[in-house]
């Protein structure tokens, strides 16, 4: 006996809303790995004068809102890290190595200290990272975007 009309759309919201679902579920997941991984950078930096990051609100689950990211429109995942030239000073967050979408990264021209990260050597997706003009050291990756980087210097 074949289906009837209203079974065959039961069956199509069985199979349908369980994708849905998961799919809106996951993206939240992803988008507030990338926002904690910001919030991190965020409180070890100080500014000065200006306060560009004020905007940079850990409540908010959407990054893409922030000055200086940029995001991808299916993913509203963070691509682009815009803070060169910002007078910003303190240490690189381990936790940037969590955006795994980050394809630009640039920071150059601040006053940024300590080591780079040894977690964004396993960002596949980092495209071009400019960490020129600050005050870091220490190991720097020697692969993808990082062999244009100057090598290191003791801490």
């Amino acid at each position: 006996m074949a289906p009837t009309a209203a079974e065959s759309r039961l069956t199509l919201v069985a199979i349908f809303l369980p994708t849905l679902a998961s799919t809106l579920l996951l993206k939240p997941v992803a988008a507030n790995q990338d926002v904690d991984a910001l919030s991190a950078l965020r409180r070890g930096l100080q500014e000065y004068p200006n306060g560009e990051l004020k905007n940079w609100d850990a409540n908010l689950v959407d990054a893409c809102t922030w000055s200086h990211i940029t995001c991808d429109r299916d993913n509203n995942r963070v691509t682009r890290i815009d803070l060169n030239k910002m007078n910003l000073s303190g240490p690189l967050a381990p936790e940037l190595g969590k955006l795994d979408r980050l394809q630009y990264l640039e920071i150059d021209h601040n006053r940024l200290t300590g080591p780079i990260p040894r977690e964004l050597a396993g960002l596949s997706n980092l495209k071009h990272a400019d960490f020129s003009n600050n005050n870091l050291c220490g190991p720097i990756p020697t692969t993808g975007a990082f062999q244009r980087i100057p090598r290191s210097r003791k801490c």
